[in-house]
């Protein structure tokens, strides 16, 4: 099968997780992207970019089975301008996150147009792929009240109509390994979110300093994705813990990266917003101990034979109850010299997401898209 791939936002998670599965897939794939850069313009003029690309490449010769883009596109729009050969096509959008409930400062700075786009995008799409379930329903309890919002004709059977058609497809990971024995010192705490108020740093760095507070050794990495406007708890923290520090800042280099991950022994998360947190699992593949609060996609994506308020991996979403385990964490590791049951644990949930699981399953739920639109 050949698969026509459009991302107008190429850049972090979106790239990530199309060259992971295009790279990975059976099915051939012609990819059209746009850099990651002024994501508004990006969604207001790529359904036009694309459009007069795809039509080049019809007129070329170039055929294909399905279309495949991401929340990023108009969708709708797009197949208004492109052409009979591929508006006829079944396609599949993919929500990395939405513009409904996406976290802003203010909810006056929410832009309603870019909603509705992905609205339109949803019902023009023959699936609807989220990234967890609790995504697919945040957006549709999201959207319902939007629409409520509307004077009149109101399109009352769009949120049962998105929903008939919605599927969950977890994004892929590349599972590190980790090495064999443990480095000695104190426990390796990590952080990997994007720098930014809707993951709540300071309740992190609260933690860290209620844990320097009680006299626990540990050493801390922060090397999520830094920002222009980034929280100033970052300087503040960095100052606070200086002698505490690893890693700092954003790593662009993916072996650096992956060092990281497999140095640390607990990756924490104390985030507000969160769709599906691939910086987690990623660090739990590699063997770090994930401690998280119990909301979001969390307890969804880290679901265990436990329940989760039992489960090792939760905590109550407090700087004080996050204290409390990392604490407990570093006696254990003082005790053990290893968290190694905890860490397998972690690797075993992580596993589930690994690409050679994830690219079968998608391959196969484009297949029968396609199998399913000829007859």
């Amino acid at each position: 099968m050949h698969i026509l791939a459009l991302e107008a936002y190429c850049g972090g998670s979106h790239r990530a997780f199309l060259d992971g599965w295009s790279s990975r897939s059976r099915h051939q794939w012609t990819v059209l992207t746009l850099p990651p850069y002024k994501w508004k313009w990006r969604m207001r003029h790529s359904a036009i970019t694309f459009a007069e690309q795809v039509s080049k490449l019809v007129a070329q010769g170039q055929r294909w089975e399905a279309v495949f883009c991401s929340d990023m596109l108009n969708l709708a729009e797009f197949l208004g301008l492109v052409g009979d050969p591929v508006r006829s096509l079944p396609r599949v959008a993919y929500f990395h996150e939405n513009q409904l409930t996406y976290p802003v400062r203010h909810e006056s700075e929410r832009d309603w147009h870019f909603a509705f786009t992905n609205l339109t995008t949803a019902l023009s799409a023959t699936r609807v792929w989220f990234n967890s379930g609790f995504h697919r329903d945040e957006f549709l309890g999201a959207a319902r009240t939007f629409l409520r919002r509307m004077p009149d004709h109101q399109p009352s059977g769009a949120i049962d109509q998105i929903r008939g058609k919605s599927d969950i497809q977890y994004p892929g990971i590349d599972v590190i390994e980790r090495p064999v024995r443990r480095t000695e010192g104190p426990l390796r705490i990590l952080w990997a979110a994007r720098w930014e108020h809707d993951k709540n740093p300071e309740a992190f760095f609260s933690a860290i300093k209620e844990l320097k507070n009680r006299g626990v050794d540990f050493r801390i990495s922060v090397i999520g994705e830094q920002f222009r406007d980034s929280p100033a708890v970052f300087d503040q923290a960095q100052a606070t813990f200086a002698d505490q520090i690893d890693h700092w800042g954003y790593l662009p280099s993916r072996f650096d990266y992956e060092r990281a991950l497999v140095q640390a022994d607990v990756v924490v998360s104390t985030a507000d917003h969160e769709f599906f947190g691939i910086g987690v699992v990623e660090a739990a593949g590699a063997g770090a101990v994930p401690l998280l609060p119990l909301r979001l996609a969390y307890p969804e994506v880290f679901a265990t034979d436990l329940p989760p308020n039992e489960s090792l991996f939760f905590c109550d979403g407090t700087p004080e109850g996050l204290a409390d385990r990392l604490e407990a964490l570093a006696r254990q590791l003082g005790r053990e010299g290893t968290l190694a049951d905890l860490a397998k644990q972690a690797v075993d949930v992580a596993l589930r997401y690994s690409w050679d699981a994830r690219v079968e399953a998608m391959d196969n739920a484009m297949s029968t898209l396609v199998g399913n639109q000829a007859s």
